[in-house]
């Protein structure tokens, strides 16, 4: 069952007198419970790809329908109600508050719910478990590896329970060991949990972890340096 429906996705802004197309006429299908990794150039049209499904950024053009709400026509503070409830956005450079421990961390994303404080601390401590992380619950960022950094970015990914997580670069500030453990637990949450992944990479080593692979290259999704127009990509 098709999650995610690009069609004709369109991301264009200006630049003095210079039109910028980071996306252009895009057409995508992603399956709900897919683990789809993005690769390409910089300047490919990848993180915008991510930020639009994140609901971060808004389409200039096309259609963007994600179970059955097509985020195109949201204005902002509904796509930011949206995205609290369905995203989980894990970043390559963690973006941890550093005054707050991990548990605070996690705690976040559930602050701005109508939830009880037994109901947070129980889906902290769920999530803190999930990544292998309860015992450093009292921890700064400081006080952590960089593996474990991004062990806590995802359990904040994750206590909201969304269907999907987008991942920019999950394992670009980790050594081999680290970057292994991580994307081994993103696995699992698809494998699992069932979570809907789009990672964008850089390293063709991650890719082994996705279900499958695609190529973005000047706002269009190619194979080869050919255009696709197959399967639902243009």
């Amino acid at each position: 069952m098709t999650l995610i429906e690009c069609r004709q996705l369109t991301r264009e802004y200006r630049k003095g007198d210079n039109v910028i197309r980071p996306l252009d006429a895009l057409d995508l299908d992603v399956p709900r419970g897919d683990f789809l990794a993005l690769m390409g150039p910089s300047g490919s049209g990848k993180t915008t790809l991510l930020n639009l499904i994140a609901g971060i950024d808004s389409p200039s053009g096309g259609s963007l329908v994600i179970d059955g709400t097509d985020l195109a026509t949201l204005s902002r503070n509904s796509l930011a109600a949206w995205r609290s409830e369905h995203v989980g956005y894990v970043f390559q450079l963690y973006n941890l508050v550093p005054v707050l421990t991990a548990y605070e961390n996690v705690e976040l994303p559930l602050l701005l719910r109508p939830m009880g404080r037994r109901e947070r601390a129980e889906r902290v401590a769920g999530a803190l478990e999930r990544v292998g992380i309860a015992d450093r619950h009292d921890h700064f960022p400081r006080q952590l590896s960089g593996g474990q950094e991004q062990r806590v970015a995802i359990a904040r990914a994750i206590v909201t329970d969304p269907a999907i997580i987008v991942a920019d670069e999950p394992t670009g500030d980790l050594d081999k060991a680290s970057a292994h453990d991580v994307m081994t637990l993103l696995q699992e949450l698809n494998g699992g949990l069932g979570k809907t992944i789009i990672m964008v990479t850089h390293d063709p080593k991650t890719t082994d972890y996705a279900r499958r692979t695609l190529h973005l290259d000047k706002g269009r999704l190619v194979e080869g340096g050919v255009g696709q127009t197959a399967g639902g990509v243009a």
